[in-house]
């Protein structure tokens, strides 16, 4: 779970901390050369800074080499200091106490973004995110269904993880998730079947409404799953 610090002691990232993560993280057969004549932070493409109390990101800067970095079960409050790190591929931050998404914009490269057991309200401010594949948001607050809509711009997104945010108790969630994701393999550690992507989209409405994509030939009539059915026929 997202942790309190008012009975812990937090921890900001400085050298001492990052120095400390290298060296446990080498092979014990050049640890100990490790330890003795250093290492070019440059040189270093992953990095694990779980469990370590952590309450502000910082200090990261020189490590621009990183494709993977680790930052979960930490108390964080607030993504930032991460433009530098424009090689990232894996980013983890579930466990934390963060509010909102932001501070990605340079990491285009990312694939693989874990925010999961945070308390975030809303998806947003992710554009540039678009390698993006799999992607971790559940237990935050999420409560609004048609926020997923805004997940329809990653063109390569296959694993999404959205169980236990608020919205999950709408007996149309998963439907509604499928149709407007229809390319997702899994979802909440499941496989999406051939057979929900169909349902999603042939599920018969308990009202009509009146479609305004103007295709002429849009078979999709439910409002609640379809983001072109936008007003009420009657």
């Amino acid at each position: 779970m997202s942790q309190l610090y008012n009975s812990i002691e937090p921890n900001i990232i400085d050298d001492e901390m990052v120095q400390k993560a290298v060296e446990e993280q080498c092979p014990e057969d050049i640890e100990k050369l490790v330890k003795r004549e250093g290492i070019n932070f440059k040189d270093v493409t992953e990095l694990q800074l779980s469990f370590r109390n952590i309450l502000q990101i910082d200090n990261l800067w020189q490590f621009e080499n990183l494709t993977k970095l680790q930052l979960d079960n930490n108390i964080i409050e607030k993504i930032e200091a991460l433009e530098s790190l424009v090689h990232l591929v894996w980013l983890d931050l579930s466990f934390n106490n963060i509010e909102v998404i932001e501070g990605l914009d340079t990491l285009v490269k990312l694939q693989d973004l874990s925010l999961y057991n945070n308390r975030i309200s809303k998806i947003e401010h992710m554009d540039t995110l678009h390698e993006l594949q799999i992607f971790s948001i559940g237990k935050n607050n999420l409560t609004t269904l048609e926020d997923v809509i805004y997940l329809r711009r990653f063109k390569n997104l296959r694993t999404l993880n959205l169980s236990g945010n608020p919205f999950c108790d709408n007996e149309q969630y998963m439907l509604f998730v499928v149709a407007h994701l229809p390319d997702l393999v899994y979802l909440d550690f499941k496989l999406v079947s051939d057979t929900t992507v169909s349902i999603s989209f042939n599920k018969r409405p308990t009202k009509r409404w009146k479609c305004r994509c103007h295709s002429g030939t849009c078979s999709r009539k439910i409002k609640f799953l379809c983001p072109d059915l936008l007003s009420n026929a009657g």
